[in-house]
């Protein structure tokens, strides 16, 4: 079993090493922007993240008319 472990994290520890050779070895090294509003074809098209557009939309409108609270009787 101690060995399987010990085999398993060299495993792990390699890809990971592997993975971030960009990352380490090149000037100002970052992990690419995979997000959609990182890329500005989509941003010129306007196509937005859906995470985004859900923060917009969930932003208070400042304008808007507050709705009419309904008005419970005493009887109930």
């Amino acid at each position: 079993m101690l060995k399987t472990l010990l085999i398993t994290l060299l495993i792990v520890a390699i890809c990971i090493a592997l993975l971030s050779v960009k990352i380490i070895f090149k000037k100002n090294g970052r992990f690419p922007n995979t997000h959609v509003s990182g890329n500005k074809a989509m941003r010129k098209r306007g196509i937005g993240c859906v995470q985004s557009q859900d923060r917009e939309a969930q932003h208070l409108n400042p304008h808007a008319i507050p709705e009419r609270q309904s008005v419970r009787t005493e009887a109930e």
